[in-house]
């Protein structure tokens, strides 16, 4: 590991996206108060500039690169209310629509990128509740439509697209830690219970490897 360029703001539960052009966009976040506000980090000089904020102020939601250029911004939570709005950020613009509001409040849930392009939503907490609903985001026409729910209600899961293009979720919280996990079959829309983690786990991660497994960590 080597030290780089600092950020402008320090932040917590914000997003990082690695853009087309190589940079990395950093979203929102919390510093004391919800943060609105975004930064630009160049690897090629590992400095990191401010540009563009977002309209709305968000932590503990999601960020997706669609249609490989533009980044979709997802739900969150401001200053304690959940949001289920969305924003396009737009690189070669610098600047951030809005786009089509989620069915459902939602905050600390994950976000997927399918094979079609289509961007899967899934579980999170509502302000009302832990959720095992889902939807997609169609980056074609900025619409959502709700699919199939997961077995289980989850916040602080983790997701990965595995090679065959359906979707792992794994752990999360709901009632305390959990370690089953559940696969998404894009083609039918259904959640399929699958094998459960040796080890309960919040807030890991899951990456799929080149041979096709996946690593939680």
């Amino acid at each position: 590991w080597t030290m780089t360029g600092n950020m402008n703001i320090a932040r917590k539960f914000h997003t990082a996206s690695r853009l087309i052009n190589g940079k990395v966009l950093v979203t929102g976040g919390y510093n004391g108060i919800s943060l609105n506000n975004t930064e630009l980090y160049d690897p090629s000089t590992g400095i990191w500039k401010t540009t563009a904020s977002m309209s709305t102020e968000r932590q503990e939601h999601t960020a997706s690169v669609v249609t490989n250029v533009n980044v979709l911004v997802a739900g969150g939570i401001k200053d304690g209310l959940f949001l289920n709005t969305a924003a396009l950020y737009n690189p070669s613009a610098d600047s951030w629509t809005v786009t089509g509001n989620m069915h459902r409040l939602r905050g600390a849930h994950t976000a997927t990128i399918l094979r079609d392009g289509k961007v899967l939503i899934n579980g999170g907490d509502s302000g009302d509740g832990f959720l095992n609903t889902a939807e997609l985001y169609d980056p074609s026409t900025e619409i959502w439509t709700t699919t199939g729910n997961m077995n289980y209600k989850r916040v602080d899961h983790a997701t990965s697209l595995l090679t065959n293009g359906k979707v792992l979720v794994a752990g999360g919280l709901y009632h305390g830690p959990l370690n089953s996990a559940e696969l998404y079959d894009p083609s039918i829309g259904i959640w399929t219970t699958t094998g459960s983690m040796s080890d309960t786990r919040q807030c890991s991660t899951l990456s799929t490897l080149i041979n096709g497994k996946v690593l939680v960590a």
